[in-house]
């Protein structure tokens, strides 16, 4: 699939960052959100701002776009543990109704928001791609170890509002893909504090890790949209 135009949300994080260097390197106009809506000063990169607590922030980054809209939408935010230190819950007994709603906040409804502003936009009788960072703990079917709940339903519940994005953008756009991306265990400040007992081999840098996720997507069809592929191409058990 060829892009012509990319807009990456989450761009100051490890996973956004080096997503956002790869696509300007292979010589595309890039639209680069971050909260502070500062970038990497690279050809073709434009720098916005957005937050994921303003909707209206959203709104009014993704307007401007009407006139030359991207059909590359990679959503790269996501939080494992919250601001103030509270990482995921290894036990029911653990589970703070504060802190479950700001994850699923961060992980689930942000994106949503920001599909919700974008799809609209898409091209409906050209190729068009939204993808969202999702992970593998949030299939049902592969759970096995349980724990990490808000992570997990969080991811889980973004799962399913892909299927429901791709179902709905199927009817009236039918090349374009909505999917989620599993990068794998990432050197980044979300894995950081769970790294020490990963087998050898099983952390990857931020720039290898965009160079398969969009490897992944560049082979995806709308056949595939509503899925989740992890940085294999492999088909993640919903």
């Amino acid at each position: 699939m060829a892009w012509q135009r990319a807009a990456v949300f989450g761009s100051s994080g490890g996973i956004g960052t080096a997503l956002v260097e790869a696509l300007a390197q292979q010589g595309m106009q890039v639209l680069a959100g971050s909260r502070s809506g500062q970038g990497a000063d690279l050809p073709g990169v434009t720098p916005f701002a957005f937050d994921l607590d303003d909707e209206a922030s959203i709104a009014s980054a993704v307007e401007s776009w009407s006139d030359d809209p991207p059909d590359l939408v990679i959503v790269a935010t996501g939080v494992l543990t919250l601001e103030d230190g509270t990482g995921p819950e290894r036990s029911f007994k653990q589970i703070d109704a504060h802190a479950m709603a700001r994850v699923l906040h961060l992980n689930t409804v942000g994106p949503a928001l920001v599909a919700k502003h974008v799809l609209p936009l898409f091209p409906r009788n050209a190729p068009a791609t939204f993808a969202a960072i999702s992970a593998r703990v949030g299939s049902i079917g592969d759970n096995r170890i349980g724990g990490w709940h808000s992570y997990r339903a969080s991811k889980a519940a973004l799962n399913m509002l892909i299927r429901n994005f791709a179902i709905e953008l199927g009817r009236t756009h039918k090349q374009a893909v909505a999917v989620g991306l599993h990068p794998g265990t990432v050197d980044t400040p979300l894995s950081q504090p769970f790294q020490s007992n990963l087998p050898e081999g099983q952390l990857t840098t931020p720039q290898d890790s965009a160079a398969n996720l969009l490897g992944v997507l560049q082979q995806l069809t709308p056949a595939d949209s509503g899925n989740v592929f992890d940085w294999k191409g492999e088909r993640v058990e919903p």
